[in-house]
């Protein structure tokens, strides 16, 4: 470590948090130099051993907020078995559990981590083979994590840190009876993070079983979207719909790529055979497509041979693709929050996006709470789509 290095991570305000240097010098790899909201109040409270409730969304940096100290915990004292798994992050699906095990590879880089990630919908196979190497951190969705629970190739009976992830959507994706007998197979003893984007009165009671006596966070949610995104409603009769989504994206042309949302996932399916039909190629992705359908779909879309992806809120809180020029909500959100989450996936990284919401008469209500959630009128299109919308840089 060369005497800049040194400097710049004993002025580090992640070493302020009681960081070690090891960490502190993988923040600083990743060019984050302050910490976010979430991550000054929870690592300290995770490196002093209490447990955490915490109320904050995806993109508040909640991911290192707990990986950082869990890994810093665990370099210390020495495994209670050469192949006890140690630390259980739990996750509702199969894409942010690989994203939070490619942070663990970087917040990890300085030190030595045993870790994999077990998912469902591809061969379990791989998995058993990184099970054989005695990983002391997992990152797993339910389903899969029972499967290889009930074959007796994982034991949870030495974790001495639990995270779950996302717990809201574990509710919505119906996964609670699956966290619940999860939960039960681990040590009492233990150090429970509770991450949650909202904390319902459903999530507060399924948190009370497994906190105790907790640090309770709460950051503040983020309801303005991004300048760089030029935002529109168009009214158009429900059956009018898929007339005018054609016409936006021949509009588009073959300049980017357009990500487009609908509330089903029978929606999805509908909507891009149709669009194939009239010659626009598309992709579905959604829960009930496989592992390897969604990740085939998601690297089509990555390098621009289908520059059309349709896709469920739930399926897209995985896609993290540059060069996404257009979003459109075929259907509204039914949770005004889902509408900020939606259109950030273009305008990213200094480039220029749009957001174009189709609203029916039935979908007034949802377009009042858009409204007043983000705090601002959105700007009409005129209905005919060939005259309204500028054409594609």
């Amino acid at each position: 470590m060369t005497p800049d290095v040194e400097q710049a991570i004993a002025r580090s305000p992640f070493t302020g948090l009681g960081l070690a240097a090891p960490f502190v010098r993988a923040v600083l790899d990743e060019q984050y130099e302050t910490p976010s909201a979430v991550q000054a109040e929870v690592i300290p409270h995770v490196l002093s051993g209490r447990d955490v409730l915490a109320c904050a969304q995806t993109g508040t940096g909640k991911t290192a907020a707990f990986v950082l100290p869990i890994l810093q915990q665990i370099q210390a004292p020495a495994p209670p078995a050469p192949s006890a798994v140690r630390v259980l992050v739990l996750t509702p699906t199969r894409e942010l559990a690989a994203q939070i095990s490619e942070r663990v590879s970087a917040y990890g880089r300085h030190v030595r981590v045993r870790h994999t990630v077990i998912y469902g919908g591809v061969s379990q196979y791989r998995q058993e083979v990184a099970l054989r190497n005695a990983p002391e951190l997992i990152v797993a969705t339910p389903g899969r994590l029972l499967d290889l629970i009930g074959q007796r190739l994982v034991r949870l009976d030495a974790v001495a840190h639990f995270v779950l992830d996302e717990a809201d959507r574990m509710l919505d994706m119906g996964f609670v009876h699956d966290v619940r007998r999860i939960v039960a197979l681990l040590p009492a003893r233990r150090q429970t993070l509770f991450f949650s984007a909202t904390l319902a009165p459903e999530v507060e009671t399924l948190a009370r079983g497994m906190v105790v006596q907790p640090a309770r966070v709460s950051i503040a949610p983020a309801v303005t979207t991004a300048a760089s995104v030029d935002q529109s409603v168009v009214f158009v009769a429900r059956a009018d719909k898929r007339r005018l989504l054609e016409m936006l994206l021949r509009a588009e042309g073959t300049a980017g790529r357009a990500l487009v949302f609908t509330r089903t996932k029978h929606g999805a399916n509908r909507l891009c055979e149709q669009l194939d039909r009239a010659g626009i190629g598309s992709a579905a992705l959604h829960g009930n497509k496989t592992q390897s359908a969604r990740e085939r779909a998601l690297e089509s879309f990555r390098r621009g041979t289908t520059r059309v992806l349709v896709a469920t809120d739930i399926a897209a809180r995985g896609i993290d693709v540059e060069g996404i020029s257009l979003v459109v909500n075929f259907d509204l959100p039914n949770v005004a929050e889902s509408y900020v989450h939606r259109i950030g996936r273009t305008g990213r990284a200094g480039a220029s996006g749009r957001a174009i919401s189709f609203c029916d008469s039935d979908e007034r209500p949802l377009l009042g709470d858009i409204e007043r959630y983000i705090r601002k009128r959105l700007p009409v299109m005129a209905h005919d789509a060939r005259v309204a919308l500028p054409s594609a840089p």
